[in-house]
């Protein structure tokens, strides 16, 4: 971008943003600039990369690095992308807006700027005449999902950037249903916020004066805690068994630790949190990716759990909606190893149980299904019909999750669903949340370890037994970011040479056709490349929307999907295999499994490192 354009566009901001410290930023930038030499080119490439662009304002809201300019998460874009959304629901609510009731609630972790922005989120609400319900701390996403719900919302926005390192941010917006917004609301709202050049403000006195600023804490945290516990299928197991069983939770300093130590508290079971990580803390100071899915994150709870012979170790990301566990090893006494369960297996544990506990308590409803992305296992669609159950397939990302949950409240799907999952951690086990919701998936491991500690067996033993009968399966996920101006167009350059060259072979295995969601295109590369449009996957009831999505199905049943991430600048590569238990039993499965995925990982890595 021309040096003169930048050096505008970065003057335009520092008139505009209100925040002393966003604008110092920029400021020194703009005069370290023009001194010349090594300190000017370094402060001018940075203003570039501050400025090439507007932080984009995707399907899921914002998420970006924390700082001055508009291409980073600061209290002037935060403010613009709140008007546009304003703007969208007086629009789309004409009558709501004229009457004065519409609504919004907003929610916010524990990282950096947090409060800040959601409370600026808040009050440009009030300042559009929407009544802004803001909770009076941090809180977890699927709280903010349960509130929206429960209030009557029509929009809301949770403030955080979930799982990602300590210098970034991010504002997902939710419609009225709890549910991230979806087609076609999301375009419209990204519509409205490109368009803004004014921004209504009002301070907070004059929003809590009029009524339409409002803080709100117990009256949802309370019901929200319920809800969690009533959607467990056996509380008297946990009450006359509770002190079997050891737990260590950590929270990785972000919003799980109240509600988490509160509901099994409540329960009567033992949990002994991370000292050291008990506490919101936007900096993350003892890990490196506040993430349950990376091992090095759990280190302290493991350690912790060695030492207190724990039966299960938990985690909650910082915005407490990913849950992950950490279990005693095969064979191993309490407090030796732990393994690590992943999104996947623990995804097919909790649909076994949901399963299996519905069956068991007579309340297995009629159409009954669960709901998993296209890049989660095959060995929970096998798990569901082991019972008599669907498993339906969405697009990665809990949204879709949720509207076919909304889908099935307005009729237009004939199915119940019981359980939503993707392989990212993410788990939906009741239905007054429109999220993955990290506290009462907690809540119910803890009644599962129970469950099956009754019938003399762990949740490895468990799992073991379903490989036997399901064969086994696993799973890899591969990345790689490309930061910068260019990042864009490289990872799209890789999508499109996948596109129009799908590969043959994977790790050398036979591609036997290619599903691209984002043309609604099958590809047959071993029938001479041809196409055929809208050919649906076996088993699946509905079409997909399009997606920038590419899925290679290799002719020993393997699935490897492509796809650019949508709230981060990398692009990622999952892949799902099965491997049958035969007369080399589990060992030899897992060889096996390992070896093709091995074997695929390096041509991928062919392709995206060179």
């Amino acid at each position: 971008m021309d040096k003169n354009v930048i050096v505008e566009r970065a003057k335009d901001y520092t008139a505009r943003e209100r925040d002393s410290g966003f604008r110092a930023e920029v400021e020194r930038l703009l005069e370290d600039s023009s001194r010349g030499g090594e300190q000017g080119r370094a402060a001018l490439g940075e203003l570039e990369d501050r400025f090439y662009r507007n932080l984009e304002f995707g399907t899921g809201g914002l998420r970006g690095l924390i700082g001055g300019g508009y291409n980073r998460m600061n209290t002037l874009v935060v403010k613009s992308a709140t008007q546009g959304l304003a703007t969208y629901l007086i629009k789309t609510f004409p009558h709501k807006a004229r009457t004065g009731a519409l609504s919004a609630a907003l929610a916010y972790d524990s990282r950096h700027y947090s409060a800040e922005f959601a409370e600026a989120a808040a009050l440009i609400f009030a300042a559009n005449g929407i009544r802004a319900y803001l909770f009076s701390g941090m809180r977890p996403t699927p709280e903010l999902s349960f509130a929206i719900r429960s209030l009557g919302c029509d929009t809301g926005a949770v403030v955080t950037a979930s799982h990602n390192p300590p210098r970034y941010n991010g504002y997902k917006a939710y419609w009225n249903d709890g549910s991230q917004v979806i087609p076609p609301h999301d375009a419209g709202i990204i519509e409205e916020v490109n368009r803004v050049t004014t921004i209504n403000e009002m301070d907070r006195e004059e929003a809590l004066d009029k009524g339409l600023l409002r803080i709100i804490d117990r009256e949802v945290d309370e019901p929200y805690q319920a809800m969690v516990k009533a959607a467990l299928f056996r509380p008297q197991l946990i009450r006359d068994r509770a002190a079997e069983v050891t737990i260590v939770y950590t929270p990785l300093h972000g919003t799980g630790a109240m509600h988490v130590e509160k509901v099994l508290g409540d329960l009567g079971l033992r949990v002994i949190t991370v000292p050291e990580q008990r506490e919101g803390n936007g900096d993350f100071p003892t890990v490196e990716f506040p993430n349950p899915e990376e091992a090095p994150a759990l280190k302290m709870a493991i350690d912790l759990g060695k030492a207190e012979k724990a039966d299960v170790i938990m985690a909650t990301d910082p915005d407490a909606d990913r849950f992950g566990i950490a279990v005693p090893s095969g064979g191993k006494p309490r407090g030796e190893e732990y393994t690590l369960i992943t999104g996947n297996q623990m995804g097919v544990l909790l649909a076994d149980y949901i399963f299996l506990s519905l069956k068991e308590l007579g309340k297995f409803p009629a159409n009954a299904a669960m709901v998993n992305s296209i890049v989660t296992t095959g060995m929970q669609a096998r798990v569901a019909a082991s019972y008599g159950a669907e498993c339906l397939e969405c697009l990665t990302g809990f949204k879709w999750i949720a509207d076919l949950m909304r889908r099935c409240d307005t009729g237009e799907l004939r199915k119940r669903i019981v359980f939503g999952t993707e392989e990212s951690y993410g788990y939906l086990v009741e239905n007054e949340v429109r999220d993955k919701d990290g506290i009462s998936a907690a809540a119910l491991t803890a009644e599962m370890t129970l469950y099956w500690r009754a019938q003399d067996k762990s949740l490895l033993e468990r799992l073991e037994e379903l490989y036997i009968r399901d064969g086994y399966w696993q799973e890899f996920g591969l990345s790689k970011y490309f930061e910068g101006p260019e990042g864009p167009a490289i990872m799209a350059g890789i999508m499109e040479d996948y596109r129009n060259t799908p590969p043959a072979v994977l790790g050398g295995i036979a591609v036997e056709k290619v599903r691209d969601i984002k043309a609604g295109l099958w590809l047959y590369p071993q029938a001479g490349g041809g196409t055929r449009k809208g050919e649906p996957r076996k088993g699946a009831p509905f079409n997909l929307p399009p997606s920038d999505v590419l899925q290679f199905y290799l002719n020993d049943g393997t699935v490897v999907s492509a796809r650019p991430s949508g709230t981060e600048p990398k692009i990622k590569f999952y892949a799902t295999c099965c491997a049958p238990v035969g007369a080399g039993g589990l060992p030899a499965a897992r060889a096996e499994a390992a070896r093709k995925l091995e074997a695929i990982s390096r041509d991928i890595r062919a392709v995206i490192d060179r």
